[in-house]
C-alpha cells in the first residue's frame, strides 16, 4: 500500500512530530531487524503457547517505539493515527512475516480493543482498565459471541442481576480472541431480559475475580492459542463497572463494528501479500522440466490473478477507510470490504498453495499456516453470509432493525 503524505505525533520514543513514512521505515525496520530475529532465537513457532511475560515485554517495547497503540489520540498517549494510516501499517506488520505481528500495534488484547470506548468511560474506568492497556501493563479482550449467539449478537443470554452495588454474572463466552494475553473482559451482559437489545450492557470484568475461568479447548484450526471460552459462575462485579450507562451495550458493541470489520481487512491483506511474495520467489527458484515452474502459462496465471486480487483489496480498502475519516456512513462498505478481501485474500492463498505444490501442504510452511488462517476471516467478525445480508439491506435501503 502507498501511505498518503502525512505527518504524526509520536509517542515516547521522540516528543517531535514524524513524518508518517519515516514512522513506517520505522515499523518495518522493527519487524525485520528486531522481532523476527527474536523470534527465531527463541525458536517460536506459529502453533506454540507464548508466555505472558514475553507478550508483555513485546507490548512494552513497542510502546517505547510508539508503535503499541499508535491509533489512538494523541491525548490518550497515541500517536493519532487516521483509519487509513492505521490500515497501512497493519497490512506491513501482517506481510513481514512476523509470527507475533499482532501484538505491535495492539490488535490482541491491546489498545485495539478499548481504544474506541473512551468516550464512554468514567474517571475511575480510564485509570483502572484503559490507561493500564494503553502503556501494556495489562491485558483486554472483547466478549461477546456465545455458544448459541454468535450472527445473531442480540440473543445473547449472558445475565447480570442487581444485588445492590453488584451484578451477578452467570453465562459463557465463546471463543473470544485475545483472552490469552488478558486481565480483563469488556462483557456484554443481559441486565434487562424483557428490553431485547436494549436490556444488553456492557461492563468491564476482571478475570481474576472469583468465579471466573478460562476455557482453553477451543482451539481454531490456525492451531495458535489466541482464543478460549469463557464462564463466569456467580460472578460479582460492580454496578460502577458497567460503560457507559445500563442498556447501552448492543449500541457500544454496533457503533466500533463497522471500524472494526474494517479494520481486519489489512491483516488479511498482509498475510495474502506474503504468500503472493512467497510464491513468485519459488516460482522462479523451483525446477521443473528443464527449467523454473515461473515460465509455465498455469503459474503465470495463477500469479497474475493473485496480483489482481492483491490490487483491489489495497485500493477498496484504502477508499473505504478515508471514507470512515471522513465520517461518513461506512456501514454498507465495511461489509463489502470483509466480504470481498476475506474471500479473495483466502484465494490467493489457496493458489500459493498450489504453486508450492508439496511444500504448501506441509504443516507450519509460512504458506500452509496463512491458507488455515485465512480461511477463518471468512467467519469471524460476521460470516461471509451477514456481511451479504448487511450490504442487500443497504442497497435496498431495508431498515436494519
Amino acid at each position: 500500500m502507498n501511505a498518503s503524505p502525512s505527518t504524526l505525533q509520536a509517542t515516547s520514543a521522540t516528543n517531535a512530530s514524524e513524518p508518517f513514512e519515516s514512522f513506517r521505515a520505522r515499523l518495518n525496520e522493527y519487524l525485520k531487524s528486531e522481532l523476527i530475529p527474536l523470534e527465531k532465537r527463541l525458536g517460536l513457532g506459529y502453533q506454540d503457547r507464548f508466555e505472558r511475560s514475553l507478550i508483555r515485554s513485546i507490548w512494552q517495547r513497542c510502546r517505547e517505539l510508539g508503535f503499541y497503540g499508535a491509533q489512538l489520540p494523541v491525548a490518550l498517549g497515541g500517536c493519532g493515527l487516521s483509519i487509513e494510516q492505521h490500515c497501512l501499517l497493519k497490512d506491513d506488520a501482517a506481510a513481514s512475516g512476523a509470527i507475533l505481528f499482532p501484538h505491535v500495534l495492539g490488535d490482541w488484547g491491546g489498545p485495539s480493543r478499548i481504544g474506541s470506548l473512551v468516550k464512554y468511560l468514567t474517571p475511575s474506568q480510564r485509570s483502572e482498565y484503559l490507561e493500564p492497556v494503553v502503556h501494556g501493563q495489562k491485558g483486554i479482550c472483547f466478549a461477546m459471541t456465545e455458544p448459541r449467539s454468535g450472527s445473531d449478537a442480540a440473543s445473547i443470554q449472558t445475565s447480570a442481576v442487581r444485588d445492590g452495588d453488584h451484578y451477578v454474572i452467570n453465562g459463557r463466552k465463546h471463543f473470544i480472541t485475545a483472552s490469552t494475553f488478558a486481565d480483563a473482559a469488556i462483557l456484554m451482559c443481559v441486565t434487562d431480559p424483557s428490553a431485547g437489545a436494549k436490556g444488553i450492557s456492557a461492563v468491564f470484568v476482571d478475570l481474576d475475580a472469583p468465579g471466573v475461568r478460562l476455557d482453553y479447548d477451543c482451539v481454531p484450526m490456525s492451531g495458535q492459542f489466541v482464543d478460549a471460552d469463557i464462564i463466569f459462575e456467580n460472578v460479582r462485579v460492580p454496578v460502577k463497572n458497567v460503560i457507559g450507562q445500563e442498556g447501552q451495550g448492543f449500541h457500544i458493541a454496533m457503533n466500533r463494528i463497522n471500524t472494526n470489520r474494517v479494520l481486519h481487512c489489512p491483516t488479511m491483506l498482509g498475510l495474502a501479500r506474503q504468500t503472493y511474495e512467497l510464491s513468485l520467489e519459488y516460482a522462479q527458484q523451483r525446477k521443473q522440466f528443464g527449467g523454473a515452474i515461473s515460465r509455465f502459462q498455469a503459474i503465470q496465471h495463477m500469479l497474475a490473478d493473485m496480483a489482481t486480487s492483491l490490487y483491489a483489496c489495497e485500493h477498496m480498502i484504502l477508499a473505504t477507510a478515508r471514507k470512515a475519516d471522513r465520517g461518513d456512513d461506512i456501514r454498507t462498505e465495511a461489509s463489502m470490504c470483509k466480504l470481498f478481501v476475506s474471500e479473495r485474500c483466502f484465494e490467493v492463498a489457496d493458489k500459493a498453495v498450489q504453486i508450492h505444490g508439496n511444500v504448501g501442504v506441509t504443516q507450519d510452511h509460512p504458506v500452509e499456516f496463512i491458507f488455515r488462517r485465512l480461511r477463518m476471516y471468512r467467519i469471524v467478525t460476521g460470516t461471509s453470509e451477514i456481511q451479504r445480508n448487511t450490504i442487500a439491506k443497504g442497497i435496498l435501503a431495508i431498515d436494519a432493525a
